[in-house]
């Protein structure tokens, strides 16, 4: 026996194996242009954080989504003199979170750190070399 339950904004529909024998009466609802959500960008006209905007990356959802909003709307909301500064509890709650979770939010010091080390060494070798211009001599009698 199928039934259907509504829960919010979604229907869920179950059926039974002798549903699936027949073929599929269901409609797709293309998408509502008067999705207020729908091609906004991150704040909505109104000031408010649209956490369906695809440039979120999905972080407003997931096991850290709680996390991420908090964090993000009191960063969003700031109106202290440095922005954000009442934040960094939430911040760190938020990283918390994400360390329990490599597979999904990889650290991305932990991809760059070798890489960075090395132009790290090479950006101070010019400062080293920098004492000695060509105007200054170092060796031979004029040194002295």
């Amino acid at each position: 026996m199928s039934y259907c339950r509504q829960e919010g904004k979604d229907r869920i529909i179950f059926v039974t194996k002798e549903d699936h024998e027949a073929p599929s009466n269901a409609e797709l609802i293309a998408d509502d242009p008067n999705d207020p959500y729908e091609e906004q960008g991150l704040i909505l006209p109104n000031g408010d954080i649209n956490w369906n905007c695809p440039c979120l990356g999905g972080m407003a959802s997931g096991p850290c989504g709680s996390q991420f909003k908090e964090a993000f709307s009191c960063f969003h909301y700031s109106k202290e003199e440095v922005k954000g500064s009442e934040c960094i509890d939430h911040f760190r709650n938020m990283q918390e979170c994400m360390q329990k979770f490599p597979e999904l939010y990889p650290q991305e010091d932990e991809k760059e750190n070798a890489p960075q080390k090395e132009s790290d060494s090479a950006s101070t070798a010019p400062l080293d070399n920098a004492a000695s211009s060509p105007d200054t001599p170092t060796e031979g009698p004029e040194a002295s």
